[in-house]
C-alpha cells in the first residue's frame, strides 16, 4: 500500500532507525511508526526500448507535406518529410526525408 502526507501530499518513504519502522514524509511533516516489522519493499522498472519506425514504401506518403531538397541519389528536387524523435527529448528530432521521384530515403539530425 502507498501511502501519502497529509499536508504536502508527497509519497511516504519507509526509513528504518535501529530496529523500529517508520513512513516519513522527506520534507518533515509527517512521521508514522509502523506496527509491522516485516515490510516488502519492491520496484518494477521497466526500459522501453524504442525503435525507429520506417515508413513502407507507398505507407501514407501521400498525406505528407512535401519540401524542395535535392535527393542524393537522383537529383530530383522534390521530397516528402517527416519529423521523429529518434534521440533523447533534449536534443532536436531526426527529419526524414522520401524523395518523390525515386522513393529514396534519407534523414537529416536538426
Amino acid at each position: 500500500m502507498i501511502k501519502f502526507c497529509s499536508k504536502c501530499g508527497n509519497l511516504l518513504v519507509v526509513e528504518r532507525k535501529g530496529k523500529k519502522t517508520f513512513l516519513v514524509c522527506k520534507t518533515g511533516h509527517k512521521q508514522t511508526k509502523l506496527k509491522r516489522e516485516k515490510i516488502l519493499i519492491s520496484e518494477h522498472i521497466t526500459d522501453h526500448k524504442r525503435g525507429v519506425v520506417v515508413m513502407g514504401k507507398d505507407e501514407g506518403i501521400a498525406e505528407l507535406p512535401k519540401t524542395k531538397i535535392m535527393c542524393p541519389k537522383c537529383d530530383h528536387m522534390e521530397a516528402h518529410w517527416w519529423m521523429q524523435q529518434t534521440r533523447t527529448a533534449d536534443e532536436p528530432p531526426t527529419l526524414f526525408y522520401r524523395c518523390i521521384k525515386c522513393n529514396y530515403s534519407w534523414r537529416s539530425y536538426g
